[in-house]
């Protein structure tokens, strides 16, 4: 039978019926990568489908899914789509009192947990679970609780299930205005909101980024990294995957990504600034190492990347005098550069979710890595604009999706209209109404221009930029991205707002700082130790004016502080797609803030 494509669940079974015994799944077990079939995933689909029919889950339900990526999460995540109910997906670092709030927001009456963590996090909050009916996990975990079940569990009473024609009843009901899911915002400045997707909005997201992309297919072999609970995850990582029949490969961590790369050999994958910061840091830091021959023959390659890489990114010939660099040095470094970071299969490698540094963004063009910046927002589906190999400039975003349309209003925000624009706040309609615009234009907080070729320039969140007390205007996180381009800069936060000058908190990469103090013969205790040596302080100083030079003058790091740890999820000082909480991190750190600004 064929489904319309109007709906996630339609496109995911149309396509386990034309590749069946293909690989859909590829996911780590027993230290191995494993394949599971379309067939066997449309098979434990519909079983879990039929089994939610039986405890009662309704059409136009939201069921709610606390849990890392795994297999299981999308087994769940298509099952509760094909029987016309949608689902809420919790962040698996998220807390039980995050997680509760979700639950009680979205009214959710059926939960999916991972594992016994994520089940005592809820259970630790269970009394203020509203209406909470079921527990279903995906590890077999004995509770010794009617409300808790196993996924094989409801998958068998799916299997008995007698009324099999429901399934197919529902999925032909659902219609393309109905939710398909409600994705919380990550709350960087206040609780979170459930950003209502319909099917509509996220088939249309799907078809726009394909129509950017044309040369993606079922030749293709994925690496997803990106939480599913994150709606760039989800839709580009996962949903497109699908529509275009490539294998699905899951990464088992950010920390275990470079390992999972070399070992799946991917050629797409769609990452955030970190992963590329960190991959480029760690080339130049082995460099450094390497003997003086190689070394000079690396900054030779380098240097070959950057004047070849315009050429390369606007498809024009190369001078042949520079061709035949580029050719000498592909064949002397990139090429083996990109095996052995298991990038030599990558196709097009798509970073989202922040800003990259224009100078890592044209290394890796520059080496042959087709690295695309795109931008969007949850609320957007979230691509909205994204470059490609026709139109492509260093420091943009690209032009907008197809059937897409972005303007700049007059105080610099982004506007955007288009068929992947949210449906709105989940029961927040005052909300939904002060983010957009009286003509219907989604206001998506962030500032930006606009070139004549249509390429989109974001220069900072609307609610980011500092005003000093003099009353510049300025915007933090181009400053941070320039920082985070030395290989022993590993973190930066740029303070000033009301501020008579610009400071930063700055956490040194501890690998190479240490490297560097036991060359130079600098005695230390820890790391809290390290960064209090004056020299480490002078080492740092030199290194912070050197990046600021081209920098205005209101623009400059005035002053600094070195901290001995790393910004994170835990603490709550990172999203989980590990985008700054300005507002958290200056809790954290206010002593530190205010010693900068003592006279």
């Amino acid at each position: 039978m064929g489904y319309s494509e109007k709906s996630i669940a339609g496109i995911f079974h149309n396509r386990a019926e034309k590749y069946q015994y293909e690989p859909c799944v590829r996911y780590k077990k027993e230290g191995r990568y494993t394949d599971i079939s379309w067939k066997e995933m449309q098979r434990m689909v519909t079983n879990l489908g039929l089994g939610l029919i039986s405890l009662g889950v309704e059409k136009d339900d939201i069921v709610t899914i606390f849990s890392e990526n795994c297999w299981q999460w999308l087994v769940a995540d298509l099952a509760s789509l094909s029987i016309g109910a949608a689902d809420a997906p919790i962040y698996a670092t998220n807390s039980g009192e995050e997680a509760a709030y979700i639950i009680n927001d979205s009214g959710s009456r059926f939960l999916f947990v991972s594992d016994q963590d994520h089940l005592n996090r809820v259970l630790g909050v269970k009394s203020t679970l509203k209406g909470l009916k079921k527990i279903i996990t995906f590890d077999p975990i004995s509770a010794g609780d009617k409300d808790i079940i196993s996924l094989d569990e409801v998958i068998k009473l799916g299997e008995e299930y007698k009324d099999k024609k429901s399934f197919d009843e529902r999925l032909l009901s659902i219609e393309p205005e109905a939710l398909a899911t409600l994705i919380y915002t990550s709350g960087t400045t206040g609780p979170p909101k459930g950003v209502m997707l319909t099917h509509a909005n996220l088939t249309a997201n799907i078809l726009q980024c394909y129509a950017s992309h044309p040369i993606i297919g079922h030749q293709d072999v994925a690496l997803t990294l990106l939480p599913w609970s994150h709606s760039l995850g989800r839709t580009v990582s996962v949903y497109l995957m699908l529509h275009i029949g490539a294998v699905l490969s899951l990464a088992e961590s950010f920390g275990t990504v470079m390992e999972n790369m070399t070992e799946i050999r991917p050629t797409l994958m769609v990452s955030v600034p970190r992963l590329f910061e960190k991959i480029h840091a760690g080339i130049f830091s082995k460099v450094e190492k390497a003997s003086p021959t190689k070394k000079k023959l690396f900054f030779w390659a380098v240097d070959v990347a950057m004047r070849a890489v315009d050429y390369r990114v606007q498809r024009k010939s190369m001078p042949w005098s520079l061709k035949i660099q580029y050719d000498l040095a592909e064949s002397l470094i990139y090429s083996k550069l990109r095996h052995a970071l298991g990038m030599d299969r990558i196709r097009i490698f798509i970073n989202g979710g922040g800003a990259l540094a224009v100078d890592i963004d044209r290394f890796f063009n520059g080496i042959g890595v087709n690295l695309h910046n795109g931008y969007g927002l949850t609320e957007t589906s979230p691509v909205t604009n994204v470059n490609t190999f026709e139109v492509f400039e260093f420091g943009s975003v690209g032009p907008a999706l197809p059937d897409t349309s972005v303007k700049i209003a007059e105080d610099g925000e982004i506007l955007i209209k288009g068929p992947q624009v949210m449906k709105g706040y989940f029961n927040k309609p005052d909300d939904t109404k002060a983010t957009f615009t009286a003509d219907g234009w989604f206001m998506t907080g962030d500032i930006g221009r606009l070139d004549e070729r249509g390429c989109l320039y974001i220069t900072d969140r609307k609610k980011d930029i500092i005003i000093t007390a003099g009353g510049k205007n300025v915007a933090p996180q181009n400053i941070e991205n320039t920082l985070v381009t030395d290989p022993f800069i590993e973190q930066a936060v740029v303070i000033g707002e009301g501020r008579k000058y610009l400071s930063a908190l700055i956490i040194p990469n501890f690998s190479e700082l240490i490297s560097y103090a036991k060359n130079q013969g600098i005695p230390f205790d820890d790391k809290a130790d390290l960064i209090r040596k004056p020299e480490i302080v002078s080492f740092f100083d030199e290194k912070i004016k050197t990046l600021m030079k081209d920098y205005a003058r209101v623009e400059q790091i005035r002053k600094f502080t070195l901290l001995p740890r790393e910004f994170s999820i835990e603490s709550g000082e990172l999203t989980p797609t590990l985008k700054i909480k300005r507002k958290i991190i200056n809790q954290n750190f206010a002593g530190e803030i205010e010693a900068m600004y003592k006279e």
